[in-house]
């Protein structure tokens, strides 16, 4: 949503004063965005009570025979003023008032040449053309109000949902900045070690983690990813850490290829592998196996990311990279949910289930 400059003040628009009304005319995603809310009966009903009374204490000076045909033209006028509200408060232009003002003004110039014309110079027709009159002025001035007001009313709406968006960007992309960089420090410190001992193995990683870099620093500018760049990610993380920890990392990934566009929160699922790693595989000696599996759960996917490592010690207890994941996914698929639980065997297991919204297009997309 993009931030709309401000207008200047009516009185230096001279277009105001051949052409007044609201200048900015929304689209119609703004409008759908700000929500299209009917006039509140509140003030339909208010201002319907004000032009009774006001009707009625002209009416009332009118003499018999005028009072039926008075009421009949102010109900007319009243009627079109409704009209004309309800229409501006869904769509708030500058030439729907100018256009309801015209025909406001059109009825209440045919009630006045026909009760001329059929009347004369009755004196009676002073008071009811005074009474019109008033009523034009008045519609006019309520419509012009009430449109200016639903302008103000839906610019502040955007503005509010614009500085909500920004706030949530931000948010996302703080949470995508903390999900690995213990990793990749400690990545860093291997190559530095084993360039300086001049290890074979520092030229491979360095390929790797290069890659794998040039993969992952444009996620922190999306909101979501497809399971495929996903996988992608995840397979260059397991390759460099399968470098660093040698034969005490085992590692496979088993995934539906009917479920590649599944979208989730950029780096989800690298954090699921990343933790299994960190608290799971690395503490122990022995090392363990990591293994990846993305299937189709009924009418959602079920990824499980499991290790055979230490295993959790007492309740399961999220740290600051998996509280972000269940924020942001949560965030993308609001019915989606997290677990983490040991395995029966030793070990620990986290599962994503959520919806099968998947689409080929605009996966990754920023």
């Amino acid at each position: 949503m993009d931030s709309k400059p401000a207008s200047k003040p009516w009185f230096k628009d001279w277009t105001q004063y051949f052409f007044p009304g609201p200048a900015r005319v929304f689209t119609a995603a703004e409008l759908d965005l700000a929500g299209r809310d009917p006039l509140p009966r509140a003030v339909e009903l208010y201002g319907g009570l004000n032009l009774f009374f006001g009707a009625a204490l002209f009416i009332a000076q009118l003499p018999a025979s005028w009072r039926l045909m008075a009421l009949a033209w102010v109900s007319l006028l009243g009627g079109v003023l409704l009209l004309g509200a309800r229409d501006l408060w869904l769509r708030p232009t500058r030439w729907r008032l100018n256009g309801w003002t015209a025909v406001i003004g059109l009825a209440a110039g045919l009630a006045g040449a026909w009760i001329s014309r059929e009347h004369g110079n009755d004196k009676a027709l002073r008071l009811l053309a005074v009474l019109l009159l008033v009523l034009l002025i008045l519609g006019v001035s309520a419509l012009w109000f009430s449109a200016l007001y639903r302008v103000q009313q839906i610019e502040s709406r955007l503005r509010e949902l614009e500085d909500r968006d920004a706030q949530l960007r931000l948010q996302r992309r703080l949470a995508t900045a903390q999900i690995h960089p213990h990793f990749v420090f400690n990545t860093l410190a291997s190559l530095t070690h084993w360039v300086e001992t001049q290890d074979p193995r520092a030229a491979p990683m360095l390929r790797d983690f290069n890659a794998y870099l040039r993969a992952t620093l444009p996620m922190f500018e999306r909101e979501r990813q497809s399971l495929r760049e996903e996988l992608d990610l995840v397979r260059r993380y397991l390759s460099i850490m399968a470098a660093r920890l040698g034969e005490r990392l085992q590692w496979s990934i088993e995934a539906d290829p009917e479920l590649e566009n599944l979208e989730l929160p950029p780096g989800s699922l690298l954090t699921l592998v990343e933790n299994a790693i960190t608290h799971g595989i690395e503490p122990t000696l022995r090392g363990g196996t990591v293994q990846v599996s993305v299937q189709r759960a009924g009418q959602g996917a079920r990824l499980v990311v499991s290790d055979t490592g230490r295993g959790l010690n007492g309740p399961p207890n999220e740290g600051l990279g998996l509280s972000n994941t269940r924020q942001r996914l949560m965030t993308l698929h609001p019915s989606a949910t997290m677990t983490l639980e040991p395995n029966a065997e030793g070990g620990c297991s986290a599962t994503l289930s959520l919806p099968l919204q998947a689409t080929a297009e605009g996966a990754g997309a920023p």
